[in-house]
């Protein structure tokens, strides 16, 4: 298995490397660098949340209404509720970036990050918005009942609406040839490889799984792949019990971690508002301690990179505009709620301004935290990794078979293949080092991040005048 691991980190790593510098190329602003990759994400949502007027703020209780069912019809095409749409999405984006990743960005940009965090979550949400709106919008519906959509069809279909039939279909393709080879690595690959380290921590370093990754995996696979098989409506059965228990028992847990350290919490929010606009902070000052903030909040809610709207695209619906405003209130759970509690039990336990310099980061500082006030919820918090990782498996392969099916066709076999490879590729993340196999589809996944921006942009004008349409036909509908 090392040599194997030798020969493919070998062949890949040139590609990998070049890819990773173009991607993450670092700009250089008032003495900071970061990867420009996050300025053309944050700009987007910016831009997104001014020209329809702060509609994630607006949109948030019709949100919530439609969540609930109030406008469900039965003749609605689609294939899930609103309410599962959501809960595949989130578990695409809820996982071990919003547990470990956070306490990275803390321990390196302090508490003021979290502050800088939060805002480019409230500013995602309006882009994603954009994305699940035009994700049903251009969706392709089968004789069988499903439908397909997301960038690739949006991107096709929208942009030769536009008149710009000569970047349609390169550009759909560019999207799925990209979505399918990212989520083999950060969806598939690194999610089982992380699986497997939290159960260890578990078992014990000299326990019989010890040296059983590839055991491990294959019954990750295996578990995969009995879900997967059914498609759409056996990933949203699923995402729907699992992704709100995950939720639920982490922010309970996260929230009496707090709680318990009740008289840290002035100081906690001081330092956040304080240390984020603080020109002597950590990491280059204040405008480093924002990129950090902003760059965990764009890599934790996907915001800007579509694959979000590929499940969006399956609801059942006729309005296109609705799930525009469920899918707004991902980046709020994913990023605004999860990666703030997080924050907040590092900060009101464990954290010192020296952290940075001490070694312990990412999930391992998570669990520091949690078991500094209770010895024995680190178990519950890996098993809760465990089952995010898990989550977000199952979602990156409806995200990945819908890329491939637009590649090669919608035929039975073909769809089974692609299954087959993604369930060999979990079994492989548990057992090889990942090294320039990840960093690849690492750069792929943002990578889609290009055409489909740039796509937003242009049908962003489509969008807002369904937008004023919809309330006009709620209105009629509802008065």
């Amino acid at each position: 298995m090392e040599q194997i691991d030798h020969v493919v980190n070998q062949a890949m790593r040139p590609i990998a490397d070049a890819l990773s510098r173009f991607i993450f190329y670092e700009v250089h602003l008032f003495g900071v660098s970061f990867p420009w990759i996050v300025m053309w994400l944050v700009i987007a949502a910016l831009f997104f949340t001014l020209y329809f007027k702060f509609i994630n703020l607006r949109g948030f209780a019709h949100a919530f209404r439609l969540l609930r069912g109030d406008y469900d019809l039965v003749e609605n095409k689609g294939e899930v509720s609103h309410f599962q749409a959501l809960t595949t999405a989130l578990s695409g984006t809820v996982g071990i970036g919003n547990i470990g990743g956070v306490a990275i960005v803390i321990s390196l940009g302090g508490p003021g990050a979290l502050f800088w965090l939060v805002l480019a979550g409230f500013l995602g949400m309006s882009t994603k918005f954009v994305e699940c709106v035009l994700g049903v919008m251009y969706r392709q519906e089968h004789a069988d009942g499903s439908v397909s959509g997301g960038p690739m069809y949006y991107l096709e279909y929208g942009l030769r609406e536009r008149g710009l039939s000569f970047l349609a279909k390169p550009m759909g393709y560019f999207y799925a040839i990209a979505i399918v080879i990212g989520c083999l690595g950060i969806g598939n690959m690194f999610q089982s490889n992380q699986a497997f380290e939290q159960f260890i921590y578990l078992a014990g370093e000299e326990s019989f799984w010890a040296n059983k990754g590839w055991l491990f995996g294959l019954i990750m696979g295996a578990s995969v792949g009995a879900v997967i098989i059914g498609g759409i409506k056996s990933i949203a059965r699923v995402t729907s019990v699992l992704v709100p228990f995950m939720a639920v028992v982490y922010i309970v847990f996260g929230l009496t971690i707090i709680v318990l350290n009740y008289e840290k919490i002035p100081w906690a929010l001081s330092a956040v508002v304080t240390n984020a606009f603080a020109p002597e902070a950590m990491t280059g000052g204040m405008i480093g301690v924002m990129i950090l903030g902003f760059q965990r909040a764009v890599f934790s809610n996907e915001a800007g990179i579509g694959s979000a709207s590929i499940a969006h695209a399956a609801v059942r619906t006729d309005e296109p505009i609705t799930e525009g405003y469920v899918g707004l209130l991902e980046p709020f759970i994913d990023t605004v709620v999860i990666c703030s509690i997080t924050a907040l039990v590092i900060l009101t336990t464990v954290y010192t301004p020296t952290m940075a310099n001490e070694g312990v980061q990412g999930v391992k500082l998570t669990a520091q935290a949690f078991e500094s006030t209770i010895s024995w919820s680190v178990v519950p918090l890996s098993i809760i990794a465990i089952l995010f990782a898990y989550s977000t498996i199952i979602s990156w392969s409806y995200y990945g078979l819908k890329g491939w099916a637009y590649i090669f066709g919608r035929t039975q076999g073909s769809q089974l293949i692609f299954k087959f490879i993604f369930c060999l590729f979990v079994a492989l993340g548990s057992t090889i080092q990942l090294g320039a196999v990840l960093d690849f589809s690492d750069a792929m996944v943002f990578l889609v991040a290009l055409p489909n921006v740039l796509g937003l942009y242009i049908l962003a004008p489509v969008v807002k005048k369904e937008l004023k349409a919809y309330h006009q036909r709620l209105a009629k509908r509802f008065p």
